[in-house]
């Protein structure tokens, strides 16, 4: 036992340095054991080691052991078995993890470093809490790593020197302390061997020592300096030639590998077949789609005929819309390279008329053959007028890639610079889309020009003009590829629409003669043309079939819709601008219907599929209707209308009879507060303006309702804001009439042109318009400029015994009201009936 201990503490205070290094050596010996050695589970071991003596510092000391002193006490049979399987089934690695654990593959620099600077804040850490043995014992782990070089010019690691110094100042440090204080001689003597141990190092390395200290951060970063590897001589470049192909001296170009190891040369006359094989490989699994792009750019450089540039630019165009199906959109440099690629295609087959590029080919040809406009009229393929037809389609990378753009669209932030940059190629497809146009209008290709002209259309109708006509100045710089229909030839953005949409009108496509019907209605309102907007959607009856219309034209109906009411609005239009938001409005999903966000239902819940269906039906962001202006104007107009008929009715039944449920519901909330504080938002300003309208203060719902900043939005805030204050006023003098004309006999037309500060022609037009209507039981005296209320209490009698009669009659079966009798004497004919059934 006494040895076990000596060997623990590596070396006494008593001992001689030479028994210190040869302490240090070897490792800490085990106690004994009572079992002895077994001559098999020697010869496992034996084998287990021989297999890993090169990697494992372990092994190696072992076997140093076992040469000096063979009466080391051998581990039990067990755990020598295990050995031996681990050594078997992990022969390559031995340090490795499971076969399902990650590898990572490291360098013996980035391992040497990773180990010395863990043991070295474990030193650090047995320093601070003066832990002697623990500090030892990591020290020397830490010195067994540094005297293992890897390179003879290593230079010593500042993790070794950083080591030192801290040990050798934390034993300085224990000499001021109290000498009587008594420590545990485990803990004394490995104070007593590290302070040897600690004198011997601290000497052998003075030099480095001293350089540490004056600046450790450059010390350990000349280290690292140290240990990078040379630079590599730059190779030099070497032409090499394929037949007729030069490999330039650019010594980043690399040649491409084949199958077998050979290097391949695209040139033209290996063109098709290189198509060939792309077009084979594009769709299966672990097809590197890189690859196959950058191929396909190499086979347009060396592309040569017309043809040739052709069926590569189809196939290039394919294979980047192909890139990667599994992301949200398309990657902006992706998508522009297709935008250029496209021009060139299309301008391509512009420029050589005899070449086309047709969906349906009701022929088949030899693709692996070059073909020309003079093959084809020896040919026997049916055709004689001399078009070579490619089977391809024009229209549908245009769809693609206008779709591509919405996408990115909807999946970028709009409130970052990247949505507003993302905007901008926004010029770029608009370009691309008249240019395909172009093309179709001189092929004459009806149903694709139509399909193109859509997409025109959706890019232009909500815009304002001068959105239009910075998009159309795009294309006054390529004039022989602009088509027919363009900004010169309308005269105005407005023109513009109404042209294009009269040629869709033409099509025999019904989705795109009702979409560009919704566009153009929703041009036009926007353009505050409210009657004409209003009369096409009477005349074409789309509130009828538009329910069973697609999902993205039921949204562009939404949205028409909405911009009619705002439309009506702006016009002063209030009760019909209140008519039609409230067929939205009234819903209480109006993002949803909008496609501006999605509706949060209490009760059920969309599946992943559905809610992923539902995000790509939304709107872009610059394409919104804004929900809480359309809102101000629905409560405002539901307030002008509201507000005057619950002061006209009577009884309690009429009033909840209610014209807008959303804004009686809104109101009746309100007038339920016990306490009103000041108004935060828009509706808080609606509620409050329409009970200070109720209370006939017309100065303050005007106050009130032009303080909404939303008005700000309207593109003619001011005469938006000067109209509402006129209705609010005129609104204002009927709701006083209504609620005061059975406490007057007569009033005074001058007195209510000061009260509401309106004209005295004003207020005779509003009081005459409510007496024609029979909304006010008065007559107008101009002589004396007065109003002259009438009493009707006889004749609400008169309906009260009316309805007594007609319930009367009701629950006695007579079928005959009182005003069908011919004799007028209902009571005695009913008293007579009741006396003979008695």
């Amino acid at each position: 036992m006494s040895r076990f201990f000596r060997d623990a503490s590596d070396s006494s205070s008593s001992e001689s340095e030479e028994e210190l290094l040869s302490s240090d050596d070897n490792a800490p010996a085990k106690p004994a054991q009572t079992q002895q050695k077994q001559p098999m589970s020697r010869f496992l071991k034996t084998a287990g080691d021989s297999s890993s003596s090169s990697s494992s510092s372990s092994s190696s000391d072992e076997e140093e052991s076992d040469d000096g002193n063979d009466t080391r006490p051998a581990p039990a049979a067990r755990k020598t078995m295990a050995d031996f399987r681990k050594t078997a089934n992990a022969r390559d690695d031995d340090e490795s993890d499971s076969d399902d654990a990650p590898k990572t593959v490291k360098s013996a620099k980035d391992k040497k470093i990773e180990g010395m600077q863990t043991i070295g804040k474990a030193v650090d850490n047995a320093v601070k809490i003066a832990d002697w043995v623990a500090t030892s014992n990591e020290f020397e782990k830490l010195a067994k790593l540094v005297q293992k070089p890897t390179n003879v010019t290593e230079p010593v690691p500042p993790h070794w020197l950083r080591a030192i110094v801290s040990i050798e100042a934390a034993l300085a440090a224990t000499k001021d302390k109290d000498p009587k204080k008594k420590i545990n001689a485990n803990v004394a003597r490995a104070m007593n061997g590290l302070k040897q141990r600690i004198k011997k190092v601290a000497k052998e390395y003075e030099e480095p020592i001293k350089k540490f200290n004056e600046d450790p951060e450059k010390f350990e970063k000349e280290y690292l300096l140290a240990l990078e590897p040379p630079p590599v001589a730059p190779r030099q470049p070497r032409p090499v030639v394929d037949g007729d192909t030069t490999v330039a001296d650019d010594p980043d170009q690399f040649t491409t590998v084949g199958k077998g190891g050979k290097g391949v040369q695209h040139t033209s006359e290996t063109i098709f077949k290189d198509l060939a094989q792309v077009n084979e490989n594009r769709g299966k699994k672990n097809t590197d789609r890189v690859e196959q792009v950058r191929t396909l750019e190499k086979l347009l450089a060396v592309a040569i005929t017309t043809y040739q540039r052709i069926r590569v630019l189809l196939a290039l165009i394919a294979a980047r819309f192909d890139y990667n199906p599994a992301a949200a959109h398309m990657p902006r440099d992706a998508w522009m390279s297709v935008q250029e690629e496209l021009d060139q295609l299309v301008r391509l087959l512009i420029r050589e008329p005899s070449y086309s590029v047709d969906e349906a080919v009701d022929f088949e040809y030899d693709e692996m053959v070059e073909r020309s406009p003079e093959t084809v009229k020896t040919d026997k393929e049916g055709r004689e007028d001399g078009i070579v037809r490619i089977r391809g389609s024009i229209i549908s990378f245009v769809d693609r890639l206008d779709d591509e753009f919405t996408r990115s669209l909807q999946n970028i932030d709009p409130h970052g610079t990247e949505y507003i940059e993302r905007l901008r190629d926004e010029q770029g497809l608009y370009k691309a889309i008249c240019l395909a146009e172009s093309f179709f209008e001189r092929t004459s290709r009806d149903d694709a020009r139509a399909r193109v002209i859509m997409r025109r259309l959706e890019h232009i109708y909500y815009k304002p003009d001068a959105v239009v006509e910075a998009l159309e100045q795009i294309l006054g710089a390529d004039a022989a590829n602009r088509p027919v229909l363009s900004l010169q030839s309308a005269g105005n953005p407005q023109g513009l629409v109404h042209s294009i949409c009269i040629l869709l009108y033409k099509t025999s496509n019904p989705i795109l003669r009702t979409r560009a019907m919704l566009c153009h209605i929703y041009n036009h309102a926007l353009h505050n043309d409210f009657y004409t907007a209003r009369d096409m959607i009477l005349m074409s009856h789309l509130q009828e079939s538009v329910h069973s219309a697609d999902v993205s034209t039921q949204i562009l109906y939404n949205r028409t819709i909405v911009q009619v009411g705002l439309c009506a609005f702006r016009c002063g239009l209030i009760k019909e601008s209140q008519q039609i938001l409230q067929e939205i409005f009234s819903t209480q999903r109006v993002k949803e219907l909008l496609a501006q966000g999605l509706h949060q239902q209490r009760y059920t819940t969309l599946t992943p599929e559905q809610e992923k269906a539902e995000r790509t039906r939304q709107m872009p962001f610059h394409m919104h209707i804004n929900t809480e202006l359309a809102e101000a104007a629905f409560l405002v107009a539901s307030m002008l209308v509201e507000i005057p008929l619950l002061a006209s009715l009577d009884t309690e039944e009429a009033r909840r009879k209610a014209v807008s449920k959303s804004f009686r519901r809104l109101l009746d909330h309100a007038n339920r507060q016990v306490f009103n504080g000041p108004p935060e938002n828009t509706r808080d300003h609606i509620m409050q303006a329409s009970r200070a309208l109720q209370d006939g203060e017309w100065q303050k719902a005007r106050d009130l309702v032009q303080s909404i900043a939303i008005w700000n939005l309207m593109p003619e805030s001011k005469q938006v804001k000067e109209m509402l204050a006129k209705r609010i006023q005129e609104e204002g003098l009927r709701t006083y009439l209504f609620a005061n004309a059975p406490y007057y006999n007569t009033l005074s037309l001058e007195l209510l042109s000061r009260i509401f500060s309106l004209s005295l022609r004003s207020v005779t037009s509003i009081v005459s318009k409510m007496i024609w209507n029979e909304e006010l039981a008065a007559s107008l005296d101009q002589a004396a400029g007065v109003v002259v209320f009438h009493r009707v209490e006889a004749k609400r009698v008169a309906q009260l015994v009316e309805q007594n009669e007609k319930s009367l009659d009701s629950k006695l079966g007579g079928n005959v009201g009182w005003q069908d009798r011919g004799d007028g004497k209902g009571g005695e004919k009913r008293g007579g009936e009741a006396a003979g059934g008695g």
